[in-house]
């Protein structure tokens, strides 16, 4: 953290302006720079220090964890705790902790993905040599960042951290983030401040150099501008921001992972989220089993408890409400292999001995189940009639919001390994269905999101009828809708037009969640993305912000940049508005400061051309900008006005720029006032020049944040307490300065009583001038863009 003050650009400006002092023995100069320096550094550090503790503890908060074994029993630790030597129990939805050999295994596929780019999960088996050096044929490992999409392993661990394979392929193989909306503004603003300070130097360097100025004087004169124009402690004002917005957002139940996705979320005007536990209550209800012909079948829920009870796979609430329902019936019989769930299928099997012999048990998604059945359970054909029957009850259950899974079964001759193929030739036993009702709440949640700018779109597997049926009770649009098999046959552009107006995403895979993600950026919205599930994690890493809760998979929670201590979206409208506050308040610093040193930057440079001195010595500029930053500290707890929440906030740097411009051009019009006070009111010495406009500047700027922090009057809108008392104080040191016994170091010199007060007057004025301004800019821009958010 301490590295991370000294790599600052701005600081290393500040270390040659020193290093040029010191060859030119300038000892005073070098000692006032340096001391600026070290201020600069403890200053940024401790507050970041502090900021950053703050975040940690929260951290620990969303520790991952590994199931090892410890003297004999299963224990957690933190992922990070792992050592080779380990024994590490795995399950479905676990993170692979460090790379390991598969001692037993249990239908474990796991998820490579990350490492090979290879879609389909991966079966681990114990008793497999490797067939060669390729990941893809080590079925006989597991490696860090994968993650266990079913089954059950327990693995000895044999590398971790840098050892892994993880490591050595990360720089080649693992896609980087996506650059967030934040992050490309961030980055965007610094090109254009870099580019104002270039050109500034230039500007001021050369033609001094023409006229035969001091070497030494000027460079230190321009590389004081430079730094003088910039926000130069705007890395610490932004983390203490967002460590602030981190805490606020730990107390109203949101934890933040990473802390520059704070305004991220509050930038977000696209909320793409599944149904369950979202919109609805997310606790399923099994409504009943029923056989084909409707009636209520004891035998399908036996069928559907064995397959529920003995899978191996991801545990989900459709399996925990079958057994639930069937408490206190033994599933018959024994258990053989497991063909696991995947995306793909939308269905399981399971392989059971019993005493008529070895029986194969299908659950899964209506139509995923049903095209393998050629007979019902009493050996009639599934013909046209039967199918209709079937399928008419599908969509009748489905228009009152009902899901239902359909379950077949088969006899099947026992061997020695089991696979899709093994799916086919199924008699159809019935159905089981389910009820998940709206969450209370639920349609009010949405409307204030929708106050707040921020649309909410439905993605889901489920299939159309029922999300539809749940969208419509919770008031949600319900067309246009887009299913997986349209989007399947859709391409880029066609996507990129109608995801915007498209509120229903059903019946879609992983990927093309994922795809829908990258749709919505490409149309230039700010996209976020609430899942739980290992299926999640793609989606969840193409949005520009990523929430997730307590109780989702391993993997969700580490992609996550939130996590949601509740699935309920009033959690997300308070971590939204938190969010928006944040980023708020990092646009105060950014614009006060900039447009108040652009304008100074701008009357000095001017100044320096015309008059025989420089107007300040680099040591004052940089003095003056230090103090003036002091109160920024503030900004954190600074107030807000209410209707800064109430839109979407991003970066505009044409905004920031004309900001800069418009206020900027006002300070320097005052500064020439300024002047024309000190030189011709007063016949004003070097010196007394130099600390009253020294005074003038400071003043002017620290009362100016307090009137550009709102688009208010600034009479109405009141300043935090820390930002209002730290900017009063500054003022009265920026008064009481040069009659200190060692102003005179840093060449300020006692001023008469009566300039004082003209300085004094001419604050007030400009802070008069700035409020006019101010309504006159603001009714401008909103002129000429109504929907300008800044």
């Amino acid at each position: 953290m301490l590295l991370r003050q000294i790599r600052s650009p701005l600081l290393w400006l500040l270390l040659f302006a020193v290093a040029i002092s010191l060859v030119s023995r300038e000892w005073s100069d070098a000692s006032i720079v340096l001391a600026i320096v070290v201020a600069t550094v403890v200053v940024g550090y401790v507050r970041e220090y502090r900021a950053e503790t703050a975040v940690a503890a929260l951290a620990k908060r969303l520790q991952t964890t590994a199931t090892v074994m410890r003297d004999g029993s299963p224990v957690a630790i933190p992922r990070a705790a792992t050592v080779p030597g380990d024994v590490v129990l795995l399950s479905a939805g676990s993170l692979v902790p460090a790379d390991a050999i598969v001692l037993e295994a249990s239908d474990c596929f796991v998820s490579e993905a990350l490492l090979t780019g290879e879609s389909f999960p991966v079966q681990k088996r114990p008793d497999c040599a490797p067939a060669s050096s390729r990941l893809a044929e080590r079925p006989n490992m597991v490696f860090l960042g994968t993650n266990v999409r079913s089954g059950t392993a327990r693995c000895l661990v044999v590398a971790t951290g840098r050892s892994t394979e993880f490591a050595r392929t990360a720089a080649h193989l693992i896609p980087q983030r996506p650059e967030t909306d934040f992050d490309r503004g961030l980055r965007r603003f610094g090109y254009l401040l870099t580019s104002a300070m270039l050109v500034l130097v230039v500007v001021v360097f050369v033609p001094h150099m023409l006229a035969g100025r001091p070497v030494v004087q000027t460079l230190m004169f321009a590389v004081a501008l430079a730094v003088g124009l910039s926000p130069e402690l705007l890395p610490a004002i932004l983390t203490i921001n967002l460590s602030r917005g981190a805490q606020e957002l730990a107390r109203r139940g949101v934890l933040v992972r990473r802390l520059n996705a704070i305004e991220n979320l509050g930038s977000m005007n696209v909320l793409c989220t599944d149904k369950t536990g979202t919109l609805t209550e997310g606790t399923m209800r099994l409504e009943g089993a029923y056989g084909i012909d409707g009636v209520s079948s004891q035998t399908v829920l036996d069928l559907a408890a064995t397959n529920a009870g003995l899978q191996t796979g991801l545990k989900n609430p459709l399996d925990e409400a079958i057994l639930s329902a069937h408490a206190g019936r033994a599933a018959p019989g024994r258990k053989i292999a497991e063909i696991p769930f995947d995306f793909i299928r939308k269905r399981l099997s399971v392989i059971v001995e019993a005493e008529g012999g070895a029986s194969l048990i299908t659950k899964g998604a209506f139509s995923n189940v049903v095209e393998l059945c050629t007979r019902t359970a009493d050996g009639r054909p599934v013909d046209p009639a039967v199918l209709a029957r079937a399928t008419s009850m599908y969509q009748q259950w489905s228009d009152q919001g009902i899901r239902v899974l359909a379950v077949a079964t088969k006899p099947i001759a026992s061997t020695a390994r089991y696979d899709r193929t093994d799916e086919t030739d199924l008699a159809l036993a019935g159905f089981v269905t389910f009820l998940d009702r709206p969450k209370a709440g639920v349609t009010e949640a949405l409307k204030d999101l929708e106050r707040l700018g921020v649309g909410v779109k439905l993605i889901t597997g489920d299939n159309r009828l029922v999300a539809r049926h749940i969208a419509a009770l919770v008031g949600m649009k319900v067309e246009p809708m887009i299913t997986g098999s349209e989007l399947a046959q859709m391409d880029d552009p066609a996507l990129w037009r109608l995801a915007p107006k498209t509120s229903l995403f059903v019946e879609v895979d992983p990927n093309q969640k994922e795809r829908i993600i990258l749709a919505l950026k490409k149309a230039g919205h700010v996209v976020g993305f609430l899942g739980d599930g290992v299926n999640d994690a793609p989606a969840m890493h193409a949005a520009d912000t990523s929430l997730s809760v307590d109780q989702a998979s391993d993997v969700a929670r580490e992609t996550a940049d939130f996590v949601l201590l509740e699935p309920d979206l009033d959690v997300i409208r308070a971590g939204i508005e938190e969010g928006r506050r944040t980023f708020a308040n990092t646009l105060k610093y950014i614009l006060t400061t900039t447009s108040a040193n652009l304008g100074n930057m701008i009357s000095m440079a001017a100044a320096s051309l015309v008059l025989p001195f420089l107007p300040l010595l680099a040591g004052q500029i940089l003095l003056n900008n230090l103090l003036s930053d002091v109160p920024a500290v503030g900004i954190a707890d600074d107030r807000i006005d209410p209707e800064r929440v109430t839109v979407p906030t991003r970066w505009d740097l044409r905004f920031i720029a004309r900001f800069m411009a418009a206020f900027g051009l006002l300070s320097s019009a005052f500064d020439f006032l300024t002047f024309g006070v000190l030189l011709w009111g007063f016949h004003a010495s070097v010196e007394l020049f130099r600390t009253g406009w020294f005074v003038e500047s400071l003043l002017t700027e620290l009362a100016i944040a307090l009137v550009v922090r709102t688009r208010r009057p600034f009479f109405r809108s009141r300043p935090g307490a820390l930002l209002l008392w730290s900017s009063v104080g500054m003022m009265i040191v920026a008064l009481a300065l040069p009659f200190t016994p060692h102003a005179g170091v840093v060449g300020l010199i006692p001023i008469p009583a009566l300039l004082l007060l003209v300085m004094c007057a001419i604050t007030v004025l400009y802070v008069i001038a700035t409020e006019v301004v101010k309504v006159f800019f603001y009714r401008v821009l909103a002129a000429k863009d109504p929907a300008a958010t800044v």
